[in-house]
Formats: structure tokens, C-alpha cells, sequence
């Protein structure tokens, strides 16, 4: 498969350049075109296999170790609705430590400063769950529940302080593990692609398949 970039179709606009002459293009890849994946695909998870990001990897090396070809970053990034990598990409060691660090200012509020509360898992003498893990809670919250082994309601206070450092590291780990799409499935999206990245004869600004041109207003002395 070819460069994400390869296959955006083209958009010529007026140049504004010095010297540029009244009837003068430039010609731009049009950014605004964008491919998705099918919602068919998209909606079933056997279409796709979980991959945890190592260490400093980027998109490229990722495609590289999974599909052979580094050029597909772009379907990896696609998999998993990535728009910004700055905000939705794991950082590397050094960068998201200086990011922490930046955020809450010290280590000390990093490491000590509880970000929120929440709850650990409740079971009764039965092993039904009767509070899930994980809920965030205030800090004094207590469950009532009735134990039918002691014949007794027990009041419990299930809670666990969540840190800063702890909060910010559960969702870097979370963004490590990711879905890519199975390399069986490759040709499917590279058909599709070419047909969403085509113009269509008789759309707006129309030239031919693959190029597009804006409207000059000054040729017609506007």
C-alpha cells in the first residue's frame, strides 16, 4: 500500500505569491479529504487484533513491526481514531515525565497529590459484586449491604486514594494498547481508500479525478 499522502487528491488554489499572474495556481494536496475506515469494519472486533505500543515507538515503527511497512502509520493512527499523536500517543520516558512534571509542578505534588478517590471491589459471602472497582467516589463514601452468612448489615468503606502520578500513568498505559486492523483485511481498506480519496465527476470545482481548482474571482473582475 502507498503513502497516506500519495493517495490525497490534489486542490489548485489562486496564488497570492509576488510576481504571481492573475490567472496563476498552486497546486496543494487537499488536506481536508480524509480516509476512514468502513463502519462495517469498524464494528466488528474480529477485524482486528490488540497490539501494546513498547517503550518510545512511534506510528511508523509500529506499522513496520506489524505490517512490514511503515507507510501505513496512517492506518494505525485510523484503527484507533487518533487525530492529534501530541495528545493521544504515548510519550517516551523523558518527554512524559517533563509533561508531568509541567503539570503539577514538583514531584512532590506528582507523587503525594491525590488526584480523586476511588472504590476497590465488594463481595458478599456469595462472590456477587456488590461494589465494582474502580468507580471514583468521594473520600468518606460508605456501602451498606446485607450479609446473608452473618444475618447483619455490614458498613463498609471501600476506598482507595488515587494519586497523580497514578491517575496519569493508567492512561498512558491505556493508550499503549491498541487495535490494529488484520493484515488479511489490507487490500479491502487500500480499495477503499482510492475511492474515497477520488472526486466525483460533476462535484463542485470538479477537473478531473484526482484534481480540483477554486474559483477565481478575480477573472471575472470581482
Amino acid at each position: 500500500m502507498s503513502n497516506y499522502f500519495e493517495k490525497l487528491p490534489d486542490f489548485e488554489y489562486v496564488s497570492r505569491l509576488p510576481g504571481a499572474q492573475i490567472s496563476d495556481y498552486i497546486k496543494v494536496k487537499n488536506l481536508f479529504k480524509k480516509g476512514v475506515l468502513r463502519e462495517d469494519i469498524t464494528a466488528e472486533m474480529m477485524f482486528f487484533t490488540k497490539y501494546s505500543i513498547k517503550n518510545n515507538d512511534r506510528p511508523d515503527n509500529v506499522a513496520n513491526d506489524f505490517y512490514g511497512d511503515s507507510d501505513l502509520d496512517w492506518l494505525v493512527l485510523t484503527c484507533n481514531n487518533i487525530v492529534n499523536i501530541q495528545d493521544q500517543w504515548p510519550k517516551s520516558q523523558t518527554n512524559w515525565f517533563s509533561y508531568l512534571i509541567d503539570k503539577y509542578d514538583n514531584e512532590s505534588n506528582l507523587y503525594s497529590g491525590i488526584h480523586h478517590y476511588e472504590t476497590t471491589e465488594v463481595l458478599n459471602q456469595e462472590n456477587v459484586v456488590i461494589i465494582p472497582a474502580g468507580l471514583e467516589v468521594e473520600s468518606d463514601y460508605t456501602v451498606d449491604y446485607f450479609d446473608n452468612y452473618l444475618k447483619t448489615i455490614i458498613t463498609l468503606s471501600p476506598v482507595i486514594a488515587v494519586t497523580n502520578f497514578q491517575f496519569e500513568e493508567k492512561i498512558e498505559d491505556d493508550r499503549r494498547e491498541i487495535y490494529l486492523l488484520k493484515p488479511r483485511y489490507l487490500m479491502a481498506v487500500d480499495d477503499d481508500m482510492d475511492e474515497m480519496m477520488t472526486y466525483q465527476k460533476g462535484s463542485a470545482q470538479y477537473l478531473n479525478e484526482t484534481l480540483k481548482r477554486a474559483d477565481n474571482i478575480r477573472l471575472h473582475g470581482y
